[in-house]
């Protein structure tokens, strides 16, 4: 029997395992939650199936996102990773990432127990659809806000709230999909206007393989997306 997924999850075999196995999935870890914080900043202005597909080559030319690792990158890493046809070759984000990892040394409580301590408690309604997801939430705002108050960049409510529908901190499958237990409610504060769809959601199953585009209608050259993306702004 087919299984009923969150639309998107549909629309190309890397989101079906990518939805199966890992979105909403509670995700623990500092390195484990320092790649998906990065990889989240590159999806910026594409699709993020450009981003699963790319991800084993991501991984390799950073040291498998070791925040020590990374934290060491010096001037010819930058210079490798630019020339890294594998990865989205992209100098502010590639330098947002080794920024980063130095703002994650700097962390008492590690970076996964910071980012969980914004997980939203409490059960809520599940989302019937799509539509009504929200794009952020008060508690992404928070954290955005406290992580680039302790120094991260490229970050923001937006790319947050992706961040912890990714790793579990709140849970976004749609009442219809499997995922869902039957009559289940997921984790987190009430629902309020959606503010946007992230490309990994709708916008995937209805324009995937198009360039998406900023505010402006500016296009990225060689990566086949735009900036801005789901941050009109990063700090």
């Amino acid at each position: 029997m087919d299984r009923v997924r969150c639309a998107w999850g549909d629309s190309a075999p890397e989101y079906v395992r990518y939805h199966d196995e890992e979105w909403g999935t509670p995700l623990h870890g500092d390195d484990a939650l320092f790649e998906r914080l990065c990889l989240e900043a590159f999806q910026s202005g594409l699709a993020w199936i450009t981003i699963l597909r790319k991800r084993p080559a991501f991984r390799a030319a950073f040291a498998g996102f070791s925040i020590d690792a990374v934290a060491r990158f010096g001037p010819d890493d930058e210079a490798r990773l630019l020339a890294d046809a594998g990865i989205v070759r992209n100098r502010a984000k590639i330098a947002a990432a080794v920024r980063n990892a130095h703002a994650a040394q700097q962390v008492p409580e590690g970076l996964s127990a910071l980012l969980w301590s914004f997980a939203p408690p409490g059960p809520r309604p599940r989302p019937a659809t799509l539509a009504d997801v929200p794009a952020t939430s008060p508690e992404s705002a928070a954290m955005a806000k406290e992580l680039k108050r302790r120094g991260f960049v490229f970050v923001g409510p937006t790319t947050a709230y992706a961040l912890m529908q990714a790793t579990g901190m709140v849970d976004d499958h749609v009442s219809t999909c499997f995922r869902a237990a039957p009559g289940a409610t997921r984790q987190g504060a009430p629902v309020g206007s959606p503010t946007g769809i992230r490309d990994h959601w709708s916008r995937s199953s209805l324009h995937e393989g198009q360039p998406h585009r900023s505010r402006t209608g500016s296009r990225v050259a060689g990566e086949g997306g735009t900036h801005g993306g789901h941050e009109a702004a990063h700090g």
